[in-house]
């Protein structure tokens, strides 16, 4: 069998056995055993064969397994409101909100694992081929590309990439363009939009006007879009990743600024050097569960460090490193701010100035939430750095 390609095999209602392509785009293995489904299955045992390890093959009514696929989400709910209950009763509240977000992700992951349990049939255009299921076709298409084969994904992905494709077509407003960026699927989203202010708000250095500029990871192309916009050039913008590629020069050639900005597939820096070095990396050094939260989630802060590593040997005379990052991990206590300005040290670089601005998503009122003490007091800050001046 092909590596690249799994395949999920399972047993239908007529005792012969059968096998399709798996894909997900989260990375997640196709579940070892498959028992196929329809409406006659009620949530309660459903539920248990979820957790269990079990994926159900559903081939009834693609309404009612949404709905099934809510009930799932109820009974994890009420089990962790129990358990949480029990704790509380016999046990002291995490000492540490490192604790805290540790437990969360687990309980993130366990709820990500049993929900991907309810699979859907698709054929080779993308089509499900179940009784009052929408025409997802054009959102399969754009997610997975031309596929020659049918196959099975779960209904949990087929959401969210039913939501990517929704706002790929509405886009995100930036008030900072006046306009609107369109992410991709499995490109991470710009909502937060407290980071691109800074970028627009933040005196552009003088070593940028003849030396240009460098965004690295670009994603969407929003930061080299605003750059772009401030007149910056030569402007060139990193990504490894293709569809961030792909994403970043849809995005430009909207904005009427494909010409003003050269995208180059690299891991961080391209050849040269520039005046203004710009980079937003993943905020919070953890282990991410899938492709799209590598935007957030960065083990070992390798991302960061990498860039910090890199950035004096970068950096025409004059110009600048413009670091985007938030203090959510210092809140974790999963980095410290010590280790921060260590690594900047380390690189040979100083701190020339910080622009600070504080979030205004709805995580960081929402009290319910288990990390609301680091998220309240959480501060996005952009950091202005440049070579250290050596005696």
């Amino acid at each position: 069998m092909n590596e690249a390609h799994p395949h999920i095999t399972w047993t239908d209602n007529e005792g012969q056995a059968q096998q399709a392509r798996w894909l997900s785009l989260a990375g997640h293995p196709p579940p070892k055993r498959v028992r196929v489904v329809d409406d006659s299955l009620n949530a309660d045992a459903a539920y248990k064969l979820a957790c269990e390890g079990t994926g159900l093959l559903w081939v009834g009514d693609f309404h009612n397994a949404r709905q099934l696929l809510q009930a799932l989400g109820r009974r994890i709910d009420s089990k962790a409101e129990r358990g949480a209950k029990r704790g509380a009763g016999i046990a002291k509240p995490a000492a540490h909100l490192k604790d805290a977000f540790h437990a969360h992700r687990q309980a993130q992951a366990l709820r990500a694992r049993v929900l991907g349990m309810l699979l859907l049939p698709f054929e080779s255009d993308h089509g499900v081929p179940l009784r009052r299921a929408p025409d997802v076709r054009q959102a399969g298409l754009e997610a997975h590309g031309a596929m020659a084969e049918h196959y099975v994904a779960s209904l949990r992905e087929l959401q969210g990439l039913i939501g990517a494709f929704e706002w790929r077509k509405k886009g995100v407003e930036i008030p900072a363009l006046k306009d609107r960026i369109h992410p991709h699927h499995g490109v991470f989203s710009p909502v937060r939009g407290e980071y691109v202010e800074l970028v627009a708000q933040a005196p552009l250095p003088a070593a940028s006007k003849n030396a240009g500029a460098f965004d690295i990871g670009t994603g969407t192309g929003v930061l080299a879009a605003v750059l772009a916009r401030r007149g910056v050039k030569p402007l060139q913008a990193t990504d490894l990743d293709p569809r961030a590629l792909a994403c970043a020069q849809d995005n430009l050639a909207r904005l009427g600024l494909a010409e003003r900005v050269k995208l180059v597939q690299a891991d961080l820096f391209p050849k040269g050097k520039a005046g203004l070095i710009v980079c937003n990396p993943p905020w919070v050094p953890a282990r991410p569960s899938s492709p799209l939260e590598s935007a957030v989630y960065d083990p070992d802060s390798a991302m960061l460090r990498g860039w910090l590593a890199g950035l004096a040997a970068h950096l025409a005379p004059g110009g600048e490193g413009w670091l985007i990052l938030s203090d959510l991990a210092e809140h974790l206590g999963l980095r410290s701010r010590d280790e921060l300005l260590g690594w900047i040290h380390d690189a040979g670089l100083q701190v020339l100035g910080r622009l600070d601005t504080r979030p205004a998503h709805r995580r960081a009122a929402d009290t319910s939430d288990p990390l609301h003490a680091a998220r309240s007091a959480e501060v996005t800050s952009l950091w202005r750095l440049g070579a250290m001046t050596r005696p």
